[in-house]
């Protein structure tokens, strides 16, 4: 059985989740502050986060910061921030989404089971991928090049292995979109241009002259193996 954790401090809100979420046959644990979401995460060991930035003791941006030093697990931010910048900021610090408050709970539950699959079926696969200089072990979620660990967030590597999985295929923006951040954000087309932008400084010997990470003009993208 799935376990979740939210991270918020506003009461009302938290048991509404919880209650929907329970309802979805998922065993829900709940904090009211970063220090307590951060022992909760690391004793429960959640299949995924539902955090809010703005806790009374921390930013939930260190709460992310501070789990991903062990763990890939799925987070799923909820935050009045609506700016633009705060989205991005929170994507490069390792969160998988974000939603902004107020949302639709019915939308939350479609990322929610959208992020559990793409974990699970990340998990379960154990191939590795050697491209060039660089090679993808998915089993351990480990990206190196000319043998040196290269570090991705969360989002770079899943926008990697969706890469992979359609290579020399032209994906558009928005199939990417799909597989990487999920349904309802389509009007995010940014994101796809600043991570892969991201992944080519990180993986590419001349980033503004990509051998494998190639932009077809007016479509979107293609990986060449």
């Amino acid at each position: 059985m799935k376990t979740i954790l939210i991270i918020e401090d506003e009461p009302h809100i938290a048991r509404f989740i919880k209650k929907v979420l329970e309802d979805e046959a998922w065993v829900v644990y709940t904090a009211e502050t970063g220090q307590r979401g951060l022992i909760e995460a690391a004793t429960r060991r959640p299949d995924l986060i539902i955090l809010d930035l703005g806790l009374p003791d921390s930013d939930g941006l260190e709460i992310i910061n501070d789990i991903r030093t062990w763990s890939k697990l799925p987070i799923i931010v909820l935050s009045a921030r609506s700016n633009e910048q705060d989205k991005i900021q929170a994507l490069n610090y390792g969160a998988d989404d974000y939603l902004t408050k107020p949302f639709s709970m019915g939308e939350l539950l479609a990322r929610v089971n959208a992020l559990l699959r793409r974990y699970q079926n990340n998990q379960d696969s154990d191939a590795i991928v050697q491209m060039g200089d660089i090679c993808i072990d998915t089993s351990q979620r480990e990206v190196s090049k000319n043998g040196e660990v290269v570090h991705l967030t969360p989002i770079e590597y899943r926008l990697l292995t969706v890469l992979i999985r359609n290579s020399q295929r032209v994906l558009t923006h928005e199939q990417i979109l799909d597989e990487v951040w999920g349904k309802g954000h389509q009007d995010q087309g940014h994101y796809v241009r600043i991570f892969m932008s991201n992944l080519r400084q990180k993986l590419e010997d001349n980033p503004s002259r990509p051998k494998h990470f190639l932009t077809e003009v007016g479509v979107g993208y293609r990986l060449k193996m």
